[in-house]
């Protein structure tokens, strides 16, 4: 696997090892991005769905009104 370095604030690694309880700012950074990118594949997951079931809605003839 390729890897990336990168320069980060201090204070923003800090914040992500605390609040990810991880003692290494590599872990702490790589397990932030990694939950980041989980959230969004749920989203999508979430929303594909939704949005599927409104085309179907969608797709049905309705009757006429009035």
């Amino acid at each position: 696997m390729a890897k990336v370095s990168i320069s980060l604030d201090a204070e923003l690694v800090v914040e992500a090892m605390v609040l990810a309880g991880i003692g290494s700012p590599q872990d702490a950074v790589e397990a932030v991005v990694r939950d980041y990118i989980a959230r969004g594949h749920r989203t999508e997951t979430r929303t594909e769905f939704k949005d599927r079931n409104l085309r179907e809605v969608d797709a049905k003839p309705q009757e006429p009104q009035g």
